[in-house]
């Protein structure tokens, strides 16, 4: 069993400049079958933006997504964990905040994320969550793909 957050975590990063809209960030995980973007500013991590994000702090409110940029409706100041931090560090971390997934930093520098969907399908292999986690995605009409959360 993986002992450290970098044995567990997604080494790629999506980010979304903080003016981009949210159409723009929905876009980004769409195609790469993601539930959120990072939020960064000349590499520096501002937020992350996540499709529920989008959908509670923008469209439920009636706002444009073509009008609204992804660092006003951003979680700020995220909380993130080191590669060589503990994964039990980043569960801990998860239930303590009420997060899904959680910014893997180095120095300051964004190297990978940690979702519970990662943390499913190395801690319990054959639970729904890691099942869901693993499973392709399915198609929409007219889309490539959807995003899964994880």
């Amino acid at each position: 069993m993986a002992q450290l957050v970098r044995e567990v975590m997604t080494p790629a990063v999506t980010a979304v400049r903080p003016d981009a809209s949210l159409v723009e960030a929905a876009q980004l995980m769409r195609a790469q079958d993601i539930g959120d973007v990072l939020v960064m500013r000349d590499g520096t991590l501002l937020g992350v933006v996540t499709d529920r994000d989008i959908a509670l702090r923008a469209v439920a409110d009636g706002v444009d997504p073509l009008t609204v940029s992804c660092q006003a409706v951003c979680t700020p100041e995220p909380v993130c964990v080191a590669p060589g931090d503990p994964v039990d560090q980043a569960v801990q971390l998860m239930r303590t905040h009420a997060v899904r997934r959680l910014p893997v930093t180095d120095n300051g520098t964004t190297v990978g994320m940690i979702s519970i969907g990662d943390l499913a399908v190395e801690r319990d292999p054959d639970s729904a969550l890691a099942d869901i986690s693993r499973a392709a995605p399915d198609s929409w009409p007219g889309t490539a793909s959807t995003a899964r959360p994880r």
